[in-house]
């Protein structure tokens, strides 16, 4: 929240007072706040600390964030960071296809091989993690024309 000063330092003989800071209000901010009140966004999946979910669950309720007609690109990387890392999950071949899908939808080719390089990295060393993924959304990838980071030499340094 944006705070302002309203008031000045004033020194009259031996003491002295402050006015406090108070929160500046800006139209434009309420406006706004009534626009994204009114506009219906994805919300991420939550999982509290200490539940677990059933088999399929948590993959069916990512899958159903990045099937969200509403999504857009900031939710995606929000949604695959947030996987990835604030769970610390490998997300699953249903997960990373709706996610490329999603992509797809807003047209940006970037977020599709971002999505995909978090795959890898999440894998870490372990190949076998990644070349499942890369298996299972073969089809995925090809339907949308999407090359795996191996068929774009991203793989390897650049010279």
């Amino acid at each position: 929240m944006l705070r302002v000063c309203v008031g000045r330092l004033f020194t009259a003989g031996a003491s002295s007072s402050v006015r406090r800071c108070q929160p500046l209000v800006v139209a434009a901010r309420s406006r706004a706040d009534a626009a994204v009140a009114q506009a219906s966004y994805p919300v991420l999946p939550s999982l509290s600390p200490g539940l677990t979910e059933a088999d399929g669950s948590f993959e069916a309720k990512w899958v159903e964030f990045f099937n969200s007609p509403s999504i857009e690109e900031f939710d995606i990387r929000q949604g695959m960071n947030d996987l990835c890392y604030l769970y610390d999950a490998v997300p699953e071949p249903e997960v990373v296809s709706a996610a490329l899908k999603a992509a797809r939808r807003i047209n940006n080719f970037a977020v599709a091989v971002r999505i995909i390089e978090a795959v890898k990295m999440k894998g870490g060393n372990d190949m076998n993690i990644y070349n499942y993924i890369i298996e299972n959304i073969r089809p995925t990838l090809d339907e949308l024309g999407i090359n795996t980071l191996e068929e774009l030499n991203f793989d390897k340094p650049w010279q």
